[in-house]
């Protein structure tokens, strides 16, 4: 998770670079289940994180998923998070907060279970 982190912190500065956008954004992370984790124990300390995040300046709206396949393409990545913010100025708020905050210490909670090195950011667009 502390790649996790680092990617969080690319994206702040992205905010910086890039004018505020209304649309909604995903973040998705490749994640891999360690030896001897089960689907519950992911999902309850995912759970034990997103009270955390709700609590936190930015956090209020955030929406949390975890997907896992069941028809496809098999191998690196056993499921996958997915973080879910109305807009990219509240994933900015939400992640400036993140260095310091509980989250790291549910962060090393989940490094024991689960391995997640990659994630990338998403806008979400309706067509109408």
């Amino acid at each position: 998770m502390n790649t996790i982190v680092r990617l969080m912190l690319v994206f702040m500065l992205m905010i910086v670079a890039a004018p505020a956008y209304s649309a909604e954004v995903v973040q998705i992370y490749d994640c891999e289940m360690l030896d001897g984790a089960t689907d519950e124990d992911i999902k309850a300390v995912a759970a034990e994180w997103f009270k955390a995040a709700k609590k936190m300046k930015g956090g209020e709206r955030l929406k949390i998923y975890v997907r896992h396949p069941i028809v496809g393409q098999m191998g690196e990545k056993d499921f996958t998070f997915v973080l879910r913010a109305p807009s990219l100025e509240e994933w900015g708020v939400f992640t400036s907060g993140y260095e310091g905050s509980a989250l790291e210490i549910i962060d090393d909670k989940l490094d024991k279970l689960c391995d997640c090195p990659g994630s990338t950011l998403w806008e979400i667009e309706k067509l109408e």
